[in-house]
């Protein structure tokens, strides 16, 4: 069970939870796609509105974030500054990154200059940038999982990623909920 579903069943029948599914479409659908850039994704989870309760909402979520098309792959990531970068998209994303990139310090000189040339790796390698759900992890986990990801196939990296943004945009719809 993902720690998204756990949260969730800890916060089931929340005041925010009823709120989200009372907002006017255009609002709801602009905080979702805070959650996860692609449009579809946001179609999907605003029209299954209302929600009985969390996990309705984010097994809704959950299956509309599956089988994204490279195009829709690439508008979310568009929306994802590098690990240990400062975000510059939209004011929801912008809040949302910097609450879940806090554990790693844009000031330790080596962490910064590892995360930048693991950065420059991925990017070289993948032709996208690195994304990983950094909530909840040290910087020494997110630059053992970038090294080890560099070691990926594109097929198995393409798959991570998704798995990744999936992940995210479960925290980012459980924080809109609450």
């Amino acid at each position: 069970m993902s720690a998204a579903t756990e949260h969730a069943r800890a916060t089931e029948g929340s005041a925010g939870l009823h709120a989200f599914n009372a907002l006017p479409d255009d609002e709801a659908r602009t905080r979702v796609l805070a959650c996860l850039g692609v449009p579809r994704f946001a179609d999907v989870v605003v029209g299954g509105r209302p929600y009985a309760d969390l996990d309705a909402l984010l097994s809704t979520a959950e299956d509309a974030a599956n089988d994204l098309t490279d195009d829709e792959l690439a508008a979310a990531l568009a929306g994802h500054p590098r690990i240990g970068e400062r975000a510059t998209s939209a004011a929801h994303q912008a809040e949302f990154s910097a609450r879940e990139q806090s554990g790693v310090d844009p000031d330790d000189a080596q962490v910064a200059t590892e995360l930048a040339d693991g950065n420059r790796a991925y990017e070289e390698r993948f032709d996208r940038v690195f994304l990983i759900r950094a909530a909840g992890r040290t910087a020494g986990e997110i630059l053992g999982e970038l090294r080890r990801r560099l070691g990926n196939d594109d097929a198995a990296e393409r798959a991570e990623t998704v798995t990744q943004l999936r992940e995210i945009a479960l925290l980012r719809l459980t924080e809109v909920a609450a």
